[in-house]
């Protein structure tokens, strides 16, 4: 096997280990704030959308260090024990108690900012210019593959129930947090790419690697070079640009993962499928996703056109899907108590326009996502994981923020917030576009002086 197709191997069994423990945690998060609401009735008493916001706050702060973490102990054992608290935080579902489900919503923050970091920067490592878009759109689109295997069982295990009861809960959660450790393991299979150059015979590079050893002396000096590039980065032009579309991301992150499939679990108008429907949500969220994901994968390589149209569809897909929410479901219904709401918004509740908009926000997403990943892999080819490290901080500081408001706000305030967002990010991503050839020239010329 060729050294190309070995890394095309690699980024496709990084996309294979996400989806296995993304199809445990994205279910999770899908149904938390539907499960916690049945339990406070019960000694327990909790929110799902606090969890949350505990996650994405602690992530975004833990993006400060994660460079240096991953600098450290390289990427692969970085998503390996990261991927043991994603385990221990699902676990939790299976016994909750307040103080071990907010304790464990911390440490999954810090965890988290640490795989992401490190996945961005695998992901780089076994691509160049030319596979980047490639890769990004084939790692999306196994990424999001998580949201359809999860959410059927939850469709089919749910159909008819309106409460959720304690054998319900424990059979899915210890299903999930089993699946999640599978893909954890699975991150062993990541081969070095410069340690199959030299089984060929051909001498390694200079990329970042994923398993060799170095000194402790030199581990330390990498730990503190990430973090600088970390603060230098965040003040140049490209990433304050890519911060207003990073922080879209982040909003409707929180609104398709978390708060969607609670505002369709509460509207009592669509009877006793009302909770297996949360499931059915989360499904065509994925097929958009991975739709989208292996489209844009796909024409990477024939797109004369740049990443700008595949962000235009993006919002355009979003600004459709918002205005028919905005439409269908009642206006309290991301707060809505145990007992659903019974309010009717502009026209009745329609569970074929409610399942509709859960596919057009995800198609939505890959647009946005695999064009940053790829820009983004483009523009800091040679140090990526600071990048991807301020990527999934702006991303997460936002996320937490909507975490947050989505306890209070109504939902057209939620719909009318990421529609001003996404307008301004979407302008700001075109800018970046247009430059990227001249920033990534500017670049070459500087490292070959």
């Amino acid at each position: 096997m060729n050294p190309e197709s070995k890394k095309q191997l690699n980024v496709i069994v990084l996309g294979v280990a996400f989806m296995f423990m993304f199809t445990a945690f994205q279910t999770c998060g899908n149904t938390a704030q539907t499960v916690i609401t049945n339990l406070n009735s019960t000694d327990f008493h909790g929110s799902g959308y606090t969890s949350m916001a505990i996650i994405y706050g602690v992530f975004s702060a833990s993006n400060l260090i994660s460079p240096s973490v991953v600098a450290i102990a390289g990427p692969q054992l970085s998503m390996f024990f990261s991927g043991i608290f994603y385990s221990i935080y699902i676990a939790v579902f299976i016994e909750p108690y307040p103080w071990s489900f907010y304790t464990a919503s911390v440490f999954l923050g810090i965890a988290a900012a640490i795989l992401w970091t490190a996945q961005g920067n695998c992901l780089t490592i076994n691509s160049n210019e030319n596979t980047i878009g490639r890769n990004s759109g084939i790692f999306w689109a196994l990424l999001q593959s998580s949201l359809f295997f999860g959410n059927l069982y939850i469709y089919f295990a749910w159909q008819g129930k309106t409460h959720i009861a304690e054998s319900d809960r424990r059979t899915v959660f210890i299903a999930l947090t089993v699946i999640s450790l599978v893909g954890t393991v699975l991150f062993f299979l990541i081969r070095n790419p410069e340690e199959s150059n030299m089984e060929e015979g051909e001498t390694a590079g200079d990329a970042d690697n994923l398993v060799e050893p170095t000194s402790d002396q030199s581990k330390m000096t990498r730990a503190a070079d990430a973090f600088k590039s970390s603060i230098k980065l965040c003040f140049t032009k490209e990433i304050l640009l890519l911060s207003i579309t990073t922080a879209y991301t982040g909003l409707e992150l929180t609104f398709f993962s978390g708060v969607y499939g609670t505002c369709v679990g509460a509207v009592n108008k669509f009877g006793a499928e009302e909770k297996s429907l949360i499931g059915l949500s989360g499904i065509f969220i994925g097929i958009g996703e991975i739709l989208g994901g292996g489209i844009f994968g796909l024409l990477s390589k024939s797109n004369r056109f740049g990443r700008n149209p595949v962000v235009m569809l993006g919002i355009i897909v979003h600004f459709i899907a918002f205005y028919l929410i905005f439409y269908n479901i009642p206006n309290d219904a991301p707060i809505a108590s145990i007992s659903g709401t019974d309010s009717v918004a502009y026209m009745e509740p329609s569970k074929e326009v409610a399942i509709f908009c859960s596919f057009l926000l995800g198609l939505g997403d890959s647009c946005f996502n695999t064009q940053l990943l790829s820009i983004l892999g483009y523009l800091y080819a040679e140090d990526s994981a600071p990048a991807f490290a301020i990527f999934k901080f702006i991303q997460s500081v936002c996320a937490a923020v909507a975490f947050f408001y989505s306890n209070y706000l109504l939902l057209q305030w939620q719909l009318l917030i990421m529609a001003v967002v996404g307008f301004f990010g979407t302008i700001s991503f075109f800018t970046v576009e247009w430059e990227a050839p001249a920033f990534v020239a500017k670049n070459v010329d500087y490292s070959s002086i």
